[in-house]
């Protein structure tokens, strides 16, 4: 029983989408038969095939911003249960994770969905390519146009050198390796480079923390890891659509960041650098920020550092006061009437005092 039976429709989808490929490219003037124009369609049909999923990688978008928002969240319910691993914490643990996820309305799963489509695809090209052999031997029933003579003229088609069914663990042929190896590498580089891009520019700090973001910096490293391994055993082909995919998904994603980065961001930043910059050369000068003006209160009256409570006030100012300077005129005395005792009598009003003696005209 053949496992990989279920792949049979998706693999008939694959031989079509490359056979009307190369249809159009020989409408352009490529040549019948082997050559390029079958190298050429499998990269038409990585064009194709990404198109139908440009919706669902918006979705993916979406799903990584959400994820990336809920991280403050995330780590307050990491942090609550740290430690207790007994059996009522772990459930109210994951209840509360499930619950933060439906009400962002996102989940871990939503940003694979363009890979994990991909995946039944991938395998059916591998299948497609690695059955070319037998199809041109006859020994295999043909897929969808593929017959014998088109699944002879694809497996003759060639790469640098190397053919498109060729693998390097079936090959003894040295520059069918070296071709080989070198797809690989580039295969494993842009891996590398298009989720480094995506997890190092366009998340906040907060996402770079947790073991999420630890997570993230391990299958960073990890699936490079695993394509360099498991690449010996893909055809050449295989090889050409994944790193044709690769290169598809780096573009997509530099356009995506660069014009739509996530908040918080270190591409949010040089996006808002650019703009100031392009504003400055058009001479847009940018507001200032309104400063509110505090409401005026009565003035505080400074006061004297050695003044203590209970200390008289100096005495209002007089003429006398003033010093010596400033000029005195002598009132007019009359002689006081014997007996009198009004204020004409020369007293003062208030009893028995003296008069203060008469200051003399300066001359």
């Amino acid at each position: 029983m053949d496992f990989f039976a279920f792949l049979a429709p998706i693999e008939w989808v694959v031989a079509w989408i490359m056979y009307l490929c190369h249809q159009g490219l020989e409408f352009l003037g490529f040549s019948d038969g082997p050559g390029p124009a079958w190298v050429l369609s499998i990269v038409g049909l990585v064009i194709i095939i990404r198109i139908l999923l440009i919706p669902l990688f918006f979705k993916q978008i979406k799903a990584s911003r959400g994820m990336q928002m809920l991280q403050p969240e995330m780590q307050a319910i990491q942090k609550k249960y740290k430690g207790k691993t007994d059996p009522a914490s772990r459930e109210a643990m994951s209840r509360e994770t499930m619950e933060l996820y439906r009400k962002h309305g996102t989940n871990p799963f939503a940003s694979c969905m363009p890979i994990l489509l991909q995946s039944p695809i991938f395998f059916a090209l591998f299948r497609v390519l690695n059955g070319l052999v037998p199809i041109s031997n006859g020994t295999d029933n043909p897929i969808g146009p593929i017959d014998a003579s088109v699944a002879s003229d694809i497996e003759s088609s060639s790469v640098f050198g190397a053919q498109l069914s060729d693998i390097f663990l079936r090959t003894d042929d040295l520059q069918t390796r070296i071709v080989i190896g070198v797809l690989i590498l580039a295969m494993c580089a842009t891996t590398f480079f298009t989720q480094r891009q995506l997890t190092m520019k366009n998340m906040p700090k907060a996402a770079l923390e947790g073991p999420m973001a630890s997570t993230q910096k391990m299958m960073l490293y990890v699936f490079p890891f695993i394509f360099a391994v498991s690449g010996v055993n893909f055809p050449v082909g295989v090889l050409v659509y994944w790193t044709t995919t690769n290169l598809w998904s780096m573009g997509q994603q530099f356009y995506t960041i660069r014009r739509m980065p996530a908040p918080g961001s270190e591409a949010e930043r040089q996006l808002k650098e650019r703009q100031a910059r392009k504003r400055a050369a058009k001479g847009i000068v940018e507001d200032a920020t309104p400063v509110i003006e505090q409401p005026r209160g009565q003035r505080q009256q400074p006061k004297r550092k050695d003044r203590q409570k209970g200390t008289p006030r100096p005495a209002a100012s007089s003429p006398a006061a003033h010093g010596d300077d400033a000029p005195v005129e002598d009132a007019p005395v009359e002689d006081a009437a014997p007996g009198s005792t009004g204020p004409s009598s020369g007293a003062p009003a208030s009893g028995g005092s003296k008069p203060a003696p008469k200051k003399k005209k300066q001359k």
